[in-house]
């Protein structure tokens, strides 16, 4: 059930559910935080490269700034594994729930301009410096990152909103894949429940991605995001130790 949710939410949002996936991990299924942010890549990777492919066969993804983002988001989100070694689960968590906090401000903003018809040079270096913090961020705490891919893409690369969207959900399969990769061998990882909770996971964004044409995605948007709101406070309300000298 809770697996179809995430696949659920991410079908109708073209992302943001995938931030849903570690507190599930933790606060229902009761697993630790390291082996729940890891466990939480291969599900976020895989749901989003279902979703993906949807985007292209509707001619949505943009190959180019897919690699070039990806790319770059992939060194940081193994260095991002690598580098969780060094800090604690109560550390992940926290960070976890501040950028829960940054998802909900950003649904609940107007939505991103669309670029504009100009010959605008396209901001490289800034896109790839995007690209690396999301890797970071998405191999320290086990999440897509969409919320901060595709602004990046419209405004920075100047892509629609359409093909930001596909192309985010590539970035998001690139990024989780290699962030799992740098996770192999610091956690122990039960495969088969891994496997069977991704399954739910992809017919939940395969029905997202049929209903989105019949919900209002601005009001979804919003009521999802007064629910990350009350998730990061629940999340560091659980993790004040991380505050305390």
């Amino acid at each position: 059930m809770l697996a179809s949710a995430i696949g659920l939410s991410l079908g109708l949002l073209g992302g943001g559910g995938s931030i849903l996936t570690v507190p599930v991990f933790v606060y229902v299924l009761g697993y630790a935080a390291k082996p729940a942010i890891a466990m939480s890549l291969p599900v976020v990777g895989t749901t989003s490269l279902v979703g993906a492919i949807g985007h292209w066969r509707a001619g949505n993804v943009n190959f180019r700034q897919a690699f070039t983002f990806g790319i770059v988001a992939m060194v940081g989100a193994f260095a991002g594994a690598r580098l969780a070694v060094l800090v604690s689960g109560l550390f992940q968590l926290t960070l976890l729930a501040v950028v829960m906090l940054g998802a909900a401000l950003s649904m609940l903003r107007r939505p991103v301009a669309q670029p504009s018809d100009g010959n605008e040079p396209v901001s490289r270096w800034l896109v790839l410096a995007v690209g690396l913090g999301v890797g970071l961020l998405t191999g320290l705490v086990g999440i897509g990152g969409g919320f901060l891919i595709v602004p990046a893409l419209v405004v920075l690369a100047r892509l629609p909103m359409k093909q930001a969207v596909g192309t985010s959900l590539v970035v998001i399969a690139m990024n989780s894949a290699s962030g799992f990769l740098g996770y192999l061998g610091q956690v122990d990882v039960p495969w088969g429940f891994m496997a069977v909770f991704t399954t739910i996971a992809i017919g939940g964004i395969l029905v997202g991605t049929h209903l989105v044409r019949f919900v209002s995605q601005q009001a979804l948007k919003r009521s999802f995001a007064v629910f990350l709101l009350v998730m990061a406070g629940v999340i560091l309300y659980q993790n004040r130790g991380a505050f305390s000298l």
